[in-house]
This record gives C-alpha cells, sequence and structure tokens, in this order.
C-alpha cells in the first residue's frame, strides 16, 4: 500500500488487541468501551442500567468505577478484583450475563470491546473527563450531570 497516495486508504485493524496484566506495585486501571451490535440505540434507559449495575456487581473478577451509558456504547473504568480472570473473559461473561436476563432479541452486542490501560493519575483524570463530557458531545443533555446514565460502583484509586 502507499500511504503518500491519498486515493490509498490506511491499514485497519479488524480487532483491537487486548492483554491487562495486572502489576504488583502500581494501580492497574483499565478504560474500556463497549458497542452495541450494529451501533442499536438500546443501552440508555432505566432498566438497562440497574440491570447492568446489578451484573458488574455479581461479577466481581473485576470492580467497575466510574462509568458513562451511551445509547449505543458504553464508556467504564476497571480494575482487578476477585477472582483473578483476564478482562476479555470478564466482558464476555457481563455481557452475556445482561443479554440473559433482557431477553430483548434486538438488544445484542459487539463482538469484541475496546480497552485501555491507564499509566497515571493524569491519564484517568483526562479520560474521565473526556468519558462524562460524551452526553454533552452527543447533544443529548447540556450539562454532563443531567445525563442520568452515569455512576460509580467502586472508587478506583490511582495512589
Amino acid at each position: 500500500m502507499d500511504h503518500e497516495n491519498p486515493s490509498t486508504p490506511p491499514p485497519q485493524r479488524k480487532h483491537p488487541t487486548h492483554g491487562v496484566e495486572p502489576t504488583i506495585f502500581k494501580p492497574t486501571i483499565v478504560f474500556v468501551t463497549v458497542c452495541t451490535k450494529d451501533r442499536r440505540p438500546w443501552l440508555a434507559n432505566a432498566a438497562v442500567h440497574d440491570l447492568l449495575r446489578s451484573v458488574w456487581l455479581d461479577a466481581r473478577a473485576w470492580r467497575v468505577g466510574r462509568y458513562v451509558i451511551m445509547p449505543d456504547h458504553l464508556h467504564f473504568f476497571t480494575s482487578p478484583g476477585e477472582p483473578d480472570l483476564p478482562l476479555e473473559n470478564w466482558i464476555r461473561f457481563w455481557k452475556s450475563q445482561l443479554s440473559k436476563r433482557y431477553k430483548e432479541q434486538r438488544c445484542r452486542w459487539q463482538t469484541d470491546h475496546w480497552d485501555q490501560r491507564l499509566r497515571s493519575g493524569e491519564n484517568y483524570d483526562e479520560k474521565w473527563n473526556y468519558v462524562r463530557l460524551n452526553p454533552v458531545r452527543h447533544q443529548l443533555v447540556k450539562k454532563a450531570e443531567d445525563w442520568p446514565h452515569r455512576g460509580e460502583l467502586n472508587i478506583l484509586r490511582w495512589d
């Protein structure tokens, strides 16, 4: 491929890379984005919000901190809990649990997810600011505080 030729598209990743390894001497906090299949807007309602919180609390291998649920995707921060389970397996588990409990055929998940391990407290603050303003950028509310589908299940500390 010729990347200097504007008619040639840049290479695309078909699947995100995964593999978060928790470390002993510093916090492990991961920023995750999960999308609905075909970006269908079924997530942002009180029933899904309550069910998602319940599923996350039951699936304790990773602890969910702050989160924002958008109509067709969600962002959240997570860190390892108990028992030890790879992040990818945990995400597949809670997605399947939510789908089984919600029982709406049209409400499906995209197969994969995106994750990024945070490297510092400043990085955490920057990402949270981006996430909390997402409903404002999508013109769903005027102020981030007005979006009802957000919250924090566990306080994930950088220090």
